[in-house]
């Protein structure tokens, strides 16, 4: 039995495996300086960017977890696989044939098994492309004519056919070396030497770096010996169900760029919404969205993760509804804002495609709204709010709901919107989320503090102004607030003489916020810069505050484009937020019967979204 990989392979597999071309295929990478690349850490939940990855070392590390290691290392822990399966991963990917030593253990697979699988699979998805046009496909391409799919639709999506007659793929890929054993455990053919898939539709699903893993195929014939209307691969040692999303091949880069995933049901649905111009759309293939998917679309998302959304599509029936709820109850796995868009009439969007055009389908999505209002919504209209027991039961059943919200900052919120929803004393709310929950539901902080009490500034002018909080250094919410003065403190020359452009506005903690306004006053061309901002301060906790930011290290080398790069995100941040608070605001607004209102807030959108877009290129030195 094959034992250890020789360490000559073991060192041509790290040579030949770039760790940024790795890691991208996972995590959403963008330029940090000095020939590193950032993005969210895939190993921990967090909102602001401090996974590294640095190419000419071929290392990466987490400064917000401790996680870091080598390509390898990576493998390992982004697949969940042991040291050897992921050489024999990373070997696969380079065309590297391993050699095993003697000795005790050994692959978990035969050596080269996945790459000979990979290479079936592309040349069955192009044998299966190429069946389409030939006359037994004529039922798939009158299915596809009739949910409005054109010939260069098919082509775009890879769709194939799988010819009826048992042995079509099987002869095609023998007659090409392949052995039936290697095609069985690719899951294109079955034990008996019969293919897979027969007189079916086919979408082959590949991953992000467009590498053909498994297929879904859809039933077109009444004598299909297979009941399932759908039919996906079986698991291989390529394809796991609940780590492959249809379509991310194709959303991958939009997903990062627009920071947008919207999750349908199928794979029409999937064509259907990338068409009609909702290019960040993916499915689940045959089996529920759950965390291990969530976590492959958190992964992509480059922006700070409260300006991400995930937007769900599902039927408005009960079945609908359930799956909503089934979401809503994981959906602590998310780091983005959690959305929900439902066809009023019950329609998919392909169906909506075609019923009523592309627009339709784009503004299904434009219509989402956030999933838990949704779920509450549902929850309370089984309940007559008219009457006070109706009001009670209503509250007793949202409870669990609420308490079911891991993110504490959030509680308060849904607390004070049930109230609103059932028209209830806020209290009563509460207690009930408590009976619910068990145990006490924290004060909701200030967005963007710590939880520590911070006191209120006298009622009138006699009183002495409140002393400023030291923030968290930690804190990733305000990693960026924090980094940028740091510059601003040690190195104010880098910045012109508006500071990037940056105000004073734009830091959300009131601390920071002092700390800016006490250097955007002192005179930056003296020596003692830091000190006079130090002296500037109202208090001594401001002073601790600037001597901190003074003595605490710059993650890379101090310079001018860095400095503008940091303005940038700073402002950036602002916008981000200013856009999602007016989308709440246009969310609760009707916009036929504040049809103005709703309309300057559209104009006001677009002009924050270009913003956005123009202060994401300056963030990253574009």
């Amino acid at each position: 039995m094959a034992g250890l990989i020789h360490p000559e392979d073991l060192e041509t597999v790290r040579e030949r495996s770039r760790i940024d071309d790795i890691v991208s295929a996972f995590v959403m990478l963008k330029p940090a300086g000095g020939g590193a690349l950032v993005g969210l850490c895939p190993f921990h939940d967090e909102k602001t960017p401090s996974f590294r990855v640095t190419p000419s070392k071929g290392f990466y590390y987490c400064f917000g977890c401790g996680e870091g290691g080598d390509v390898i290392k990576f493998v390992q822990q982004v697949n969940n696989m042991g040291f050897t399966e992921a050489v024999e991963f990373l070997a696969d990917k380079a065309g590297i044939q391993l050699r095993y030593t003697d000795g005790d253990g050994g692959p978990r697979h035969e050596p080269g098994l996945r790459m000979r699988i990979l290479e079936a699979n592309q040349l069955a998805a192009e044998f299966y492309a190429a069946q389409l046009a030939s006359p037994d496909a004529l039922t798939g391409r009158v299915f596809l004519d009739q949910r409005g799919f054109s010939r260069d639709h098919a082509e775009h999506f890879g769709i194939g056919y799988a010819p009826r007659g048992g042995r079509d793929l099987f002869n095609h890929l023998t007659a090409k070396k392949f052995s039936k054993d290697d095609l069985v455990k690719a899951g294109l053919v079955r034990e008996q030497g019969w293919d897979f898939f027969q007189g079916r539709l086919l979408w082959p699903i590949r991953d992000s770096g467009r590498s053909t893993l498994g297929f879904g195929a859809r039933k077109l014939f009444e004598d299909d010996r297979m009941p399932a209307k759908y039919l996906n691969t079986p698991e291989t040692p390529v394809y796991k169900k609940s780590h492959v999303l249809y379509g991310l091949d194709l959303a991958r880069k939009n997903i990062g760029k627009k920071n947008q995933a919207v999750v349908v049901e199928g794979y029409t649905d999937v064509m259907a919404c990338h068409i009609a111009g909702v290019d960040t759309a993916v499915a689940s293939c045959g089996t529920a969205f759950g965390p291990d998917h969530s976590r492959m679309i958190a992964r992509l998302m480059t922006s700070e993760a409260l300006a991400g959304e995930v937007v769900f599509t599902f039927d408005g029936d009960a079945a609908g509804q359930a799956a909503a709820l089934k979401v809503f109850s994981s959906d602590s796995t998310f780091s983005s804002q959690t959305y929900v868009a439902i066809e009023p009439t019950g329609m998919d969007p392909c169906d909506l495609r075609i019923q009523q055009g592309d627009a339709a389908v784009r503004e299904l999505v434009a219509r989402r709204v956030p999933l838990y209002r949704y779920v509450m919504k549902n929850t309370l209209d089984q309940f007559d709010l008219d009457r006070a027991e109706g009001r009670l039961g209503a509250v007793r059943a949202a409870a669990p709901l609420v308490a079911s919200v891991r993110d504490r900052s959030l509680v308060s919120e849904y607390l004070r919107e049930l109230a609103g929803m059932v028209g209830m004393d806020t209290d009563t709310v509460r207690t009930e989320v408590q009976r619910a929950n068990n145990r006490k539901v924290a004060p909701e902080p200030e967005r963007g503090l710590r939880q520590e009490a911070v006191a209120e500034p006298a009622a009138s002018g006699g009183g002495q102004a409140a002393m400023l909080a030291l923030p968290d250094p930690h804190d990733r919410r305000l990693a960026t607030e924090r980094g940028l003065l740091k510059l601003v403190v040690q190195h104010p020359g880098l910045f012109d003489a508006e500071w990037g452009g940056v105000v004073a506005d734009d830091f959300q903690h009131p601390s920071y916020k002092a700390v800016f306004e006490a250097a955007a006053g002192a005179d930056r061309q003296q020596a003692g810069f830091a000190q006079a901002v130090v002296d500037a301060m109202p208090d001594p906790v401001g002073e601790q505050l600037v001597v901190a930011l003074s003595v605490e290290p710059l993650l890379a080398e101090p310079s001018g484009s860095y400095a503008r790069e940091y303005a940038a995100r700073l402002r950036l941040g602002r916008v981000v937020r200013d856009i999602n608070d007016l989308k709440s605001r246009m969310q609760r607004t009707n916009p036929v019967d504040e049809q103005v209102a709703y309309n300057r807030m559209f104009a006001r959108l677009l002009e924050l979204e270009t913003q956005r877009r123009t202060l994401e290129q300056h963030a990253v030195g574009s």
